[in-house]
């Protein structure tokens, strides 16, 4: 028994390091595992557990163990209006995205409050997960009035990029920042288990005129992500008696 989930332990070892499982960041389940190796699931678990005291698994109770690859980690100022294309070139890492969904709608409540339009203006909904190097680092859920961009289809990589075509840049931006934990679903997009900790960031930009041009929420991998911002000290007056 000891010698065989061994054994099995560095046949997983090896499938990860050379990337069978590299278009999925968590392992099929038990069953599937076990038949594949040709062993019991009793043996499997305890293979598993030594990858897991390895850190090459991260286990989830009632759930696939994830693989834990190794991550970009990025440096973001918190108080610069950055697009994330430009932020992963910037820090020498190849972006990418894959699209969740898009299409024009109607505005929501809380769309119309933030990007300051009415009922019946159209807005572009963009998800997509965002990746770095093809490694998930977060999810960004963002909505922009329909008139600022170009056809949907013409979107392309970068939002910023599709915005200044048509000539409306964003020219600043007020974020607020808080650490929630992630739904099972969004856990799966980005490849960590579920109820982990990460950045959620909510930003809207506005065009120099002050309008509304994009709200967008953000949701960060707390371990890819450090925020940075400057900070001096609060001016304070002196009232002369």
């Amino acid at each position: 028994m000891t010698v065989r989930f061994r054994a099995v332990a560095d046949d997983l070892r090896r499938d990860i390091g050379e990337g069978r499982f590299a278009k999925a960041q968590r392992l099929p389940g038990e069953r599937e595992l076990a038949g594949s190796f040709g062993v019991s699931r009793a043996t499997l678990r305890r293979a598993m557990a030594l990858l897991v005291d390895e850190g090459l698994l991260a286990p989830r109770h009632g759930s696939a163990s994830y693989i834990r690859r190794a991550s970009p980690m990025v440096d973001q100022p918190f108080s610069r209006l950055t697009g994330f294309s430009e932020l992963m070139r910037l820090r020498g890492f190849n972006p990418s995205s894959r699209n969740l969904d898009l299409g024009v709608f109607l505005p929501s409540p809380e769309e119309m409050t933030s990007l300051g339009i009415g009922p019946e203006e159209s807005i572009v909904r963009l998800s997509r997960l965002r990746l770095a190097d093809d490694v998930p680092m977060a999810i960004e859920h963002t909505a922009a009035p329909a008139r600022f961009l170009p056809g949907v289809g013409e979107i392309g990589a970068s939002l910023y990029d599709a915005l200044a075509s048509t000539g409306h840049p964003p020219t600043r931006g007020l974020q607020r920042l808080r650490a929630v934990l992630l739904s099972d679903e969004d856990a799966v997009l980005l490849g960590v288990p579920s109820g982990s900790p990460v950045l959620y960031i909510q930003r809207i930009a506005y065009l120099a005129d002050g309008r509304g041009v994009e709200f967008t929420r953000s949701y960060y991998r707390s371990d890819t992500y450090e925020f940075v911002s400057e900070v001096t000290p609060a001016r304070t007056q002196r009232t002369r008696a």
